[in-house]
Order: structure tokens, then C-alpha cells, then sequence
């Protein structure tokens, strides 16, 4: 029996049972598939080539993939990168070898999460998409340029697939419960409101559209208290590994360097509630509070480091209580890179001139022959001169004009940037 064949059965689940089977029928991607796009062109014409589908769950990727297939009469063979390994590849490449020279057949060779695949694997597939013998469309949730080697990606289009919107489910759900592959009850067509709350919570996921819909359907009644019952265990859809965490990340983190503190704080929840581990939340404040605070406000880093040590004596929940207060501090406090941007420009120096010689009256003198050498001469003690002795070079010779730091108006760093100018004025003045 045919996967596609098994996949239809009246057992099957209703998301598998209701996929499309034509072009005609796929909902939503229209930046892909619109009238005059490039892929529907290239589907009209039969000639597909091998692709990477990107996106979210529940966009649509294995559903396009069956539909090309049926669309150019290829064989659909779909392989999973989690499950199978090299050896099985290798015999379903043998069997699309076999079918092309015996029958002229064209085979579509689906690889599910191709970014599963490690370099040498993906790298196996090279010479056999090259040679035309299978056409790949790989699907994966990570961004191809990160999770697909550059080899392959040159021999393959990559069509990033969106989250369906609320119309385009609602229009699904709508097919689901009237047609008889569905769950045949076309009287409930006249609750559109509680199958909107279904498309809503589903957050672009066909998938999750029609899985909550089953689970409605199995109440035997679709109304208001079995939506209510089922939506009531809906998850954020988080990936903690992919693309959605770092957007999620960027986010808090951009919020607080705009000082944000709604922003920051709803972005904090957000990671924290689709299962981000909490350290690294924390990890990334006290990065924060030396990168993009600094001396701005020198009570940055000590807040953040506070609350890594309070939530690792109090746990959940009660450890969200110094996380709050942290992340709300960063977000109001005056923002300077500057100590960043410092060590940057130092290090650039570093590697760009190498181990320059220590001036000979900064240099340390233990010995009597460094002594005889000049190491340490002419050094002034600061603490004899008040706290500071003025016309002091303290870099090398080459970089004695050098400037790293420049603080900034901001917070302490402003008092900072007064007392340097008094100290330095032929330098900062």
C-alpha cells in the first residue's frame, strides 16, 4: 500500500485525511502559488526542480511536496531525516535509478527535515539531484542558510512557506466539517464563530487547526464548552531550538536596549513560557547589563548578576520575581556600549600591531639588572601626586594618541566623561 494511499484511510487523522491532493485545493502560500508566481509557473510547465521548503509547522510543506508530485506525475518517495539513515537513501535511490531507465518514471524524493542531516549525508545526495535521477524537496524549520550545506543549497531553490492565516484555516476547517473525507456534518457550517476560535488559537498551523477540530469532533458536539475544553491546554508554539527562539530572543533583547520596559517584560514571559530555560534568560540580562549599559549605570551588571543568584536559590516560581525586577532595571536604566565598543578597539589595536614593546617606565623592575636596564625608571606614583600625575603616557609609544573609550552623556557615564576631560585635556579636552 501506498503511503499517500494508507494516509486517506477513513482512520486516518482528519489533518491527513483532508490534505490536498491538487494544486486547485492547497489554501494559503500565495506569494508561491498566485497567479504568474514563479513555482506555480514552473509546476504548469512540469519542469520543478529540486527545492528546500521553509517554515513554520503546519505551513504546508509535505502537503506541496504531494501535490508537485501529483501535479508532474512523479513517484512521491518521502524519506525522514530523523528515522532513516544513508543505507535506506541509498536503496530508494537505486529504486528511482531503476524506474527512470526501465520506465521513463520521474521520482520526487521528499526528505523531512533535511536539516537533521549532518554534512557527509546531505553531501550523498549531491550527485544524484545533479544527475536528475531524483527531484528533492527537502522541508525543514530551521533557516537553510544555517541548517543546509552551500553545495546543496546551490543546486536547490529555496521557497520560504508563512503561517496560514486565520482566513485561509478557518477556510480549511470549513472544508473538514462539510465534506464527507472530513467529518461529514455540514450542519455545523453554522457555528463560523467557534471555527473561527479554532483558526485563531491554531496560530497559522493547518495542522493544529484541524487536530483541535478532531478533538472537539470526538465530544460528538461543536459547541462553546467543548471549544472551550479543548483550547484550554493550548502552548505556545515555541521551537527552543529554531528560528521562533531566536526571534523570541532578538526581541527581548532589542526591547531592552530601546527601553522598553513593556516590551521587555511581555518578551521575557514569552521565552520563559514556551519553555526557554530560565539560566538562559538570565545569561543573556548579564551580558546585556555590560554590552549595552555599562558604566552608563555600573548597578546594571551587579542587578543582573543578583537575580542569576536569587533564582538559583529560590527556583521556580518565586525566582520569576528577581527575573521581573532585573529585566524591568535594564529596561529603564541609561543605555552606553561604550566599554563594548572599547575592548573591540582595543583588541583590533592588538592584533594589528602586535606585541608592541612596554614603555621602559611602566615596566617592572625585580631585579638589579632591570634596574641597570631602565625598567620602572622615571615611573610617578599617582598616590604621591594626589591621585594622579598629570603628562603620564601609559601606551605604547605608537598608540600614545589612542582613544578606545569615549563615554557617553548618559547616566554615570556623563560624570565619567567630565572627570576624563579634566584629566586628559590635551587628549579629551
Amino acid at each position: 500500500m501506498e503511503l499517500f494511499e494508507h494516509a486517506t484511510r477513513d482512520d486516518a487523522p482528519l489533518a491527513e485525511r483532508m490534505r490536498p491532493v491538487r494544486l486547485a485545493d492547497v489554501v494559503g502560500q500565495r506569494h508561491l502559488l498566485g497567479p504568474g508566481k514563479l513555482l506555480r509557473r514552473s509546476i504548469a510547465e512540469g519542469n520543478v526542480p529540486s527545492m528546500i521548503f521553509f517554515g513554520p509547522p503546519g505551513s504546508g510543506k509535505t502537503t506541496l511536496a504531494r501535490v508537485l508530485s501529483n501535479e508532474i506525475d512523479a513517484r512521491f518517495v518521502s524519506f525522514s531525516a530523523v528515522l532513516q539513515g544513508v543505507p535506506e537513501l541509498r536503496r530508494l535511490i537505486d529504486e528511482a535509478k531503476e524506474r527512470k531507465s526501465l520506465r521513463g518514471e520521474r521520482t520526487l524524493l521528499f526528505v523531512d527535515e533535511i536539516h537533521r542531516f549532518n554534512k557527509a549525508q546531505q553531501d550523498a545526495l549531491l550527485p544524484h539531484v545533479e544527475a536528475g535521477t531524483v527531484t528533492l524537496i527537502g522541508a525543514t524549520t530551521e533557516n537553510p542558510a544555517f541548517a543546509v550545506n552551500a553545495a546543496l543549497l546551490s543546486r536547490a531553490t529555496v521557497h520560504a512557506l508563512q503561517p496560514l492565516s486565520e482566513e485561509d484555516l478557518l477556510e480549511l476547517l470549513r472544508r473538514a466539517v462539510s465534506e464527507p473525507r472530513g467529518l461529514g456534518r455540514p450542519e455545523w457550517l453554522e457555528h463560523d464563530a467557534l471555527l473561527a476560535r479554532i483558526a485563531a488559537h491554531a496560530e497559522g498551523d493547518a495542522r493544529r487547526a484541524l487536530t483541535l477540530l478532531e478533538s472537539v469532533a470526538l465530544g460528538g458536539t461543536l459547541s462553546e464548552e467543548a471549544v472551550d475544553d479543548v483550547l484550554a491546554g493550548k502552548r505556545l508554539r515555541h521551537d527552543k531550538s529554531g528560528d521562533a527562539h531566536y526571534d523570541v530572543a532578538s526581541a527581548f533583547i532589542k526591547s531592552l536596549r530601546g527601553s522598553d520596559p513593556d516590551a521587555a517584560i511581555y518578551w521575557m514571559m514569552r521565552l520563559l513560557e514556551g519553555g526557554d530555560d530560565p539560566l538562559f534568560v538570565l545569561r543573556r540580562m548579564i551580558i546585556f547589563a555590560s554590552e549595552d549599559i555599562g558604566l552608563a549605570d555600573p548597578r546594571a551588571l551587579e542587578q543582573a548578576v543578583a537575580a542569576d543568584q536569587a533564582f538559583r536559590r529560590l527556583g521556580m516560581p518565586e525566582g520569576l520575581h528577581p527575573m521581573a525586577q532585573c529585566c524591568l532595571y535594564l529596561a529603564c536604566a541609561p543605555k552606553s556600549n561604550k566599554s563594548y565598543m572599547a575592548f573591540v578597539a582595543a583588541q583590533k589595536d592588538v592584533e594589528r600591531f602586535g606585541t608592541l614593546p612596554v614603555p621602559l617606565h611602566l615596566r617592572n623592575a625585580p631585579t638589579k639588572l632591570a634596574k641597570e636596564l631602565g625598567h620602572g625608571k622615571g615611573y610617578r606614583y599617582p598616590h604621591d601626586e594626589g591621585g594622579f600625575a598629570r603628562d603620564v603616557d601609559y601606551l605604547p609609544e605608537k598608540l600614545v594618541h589612542a582613544k578606545y573609550y569615549e563615554p557617553t552623556d548618559n547616566g554615570v557615564e556623563a560624570r565619567i566623561r567630565e572627570r576624563l576631560a579634566r584629566l586628559f585635556p590635551k587628549k579629551r579636552g
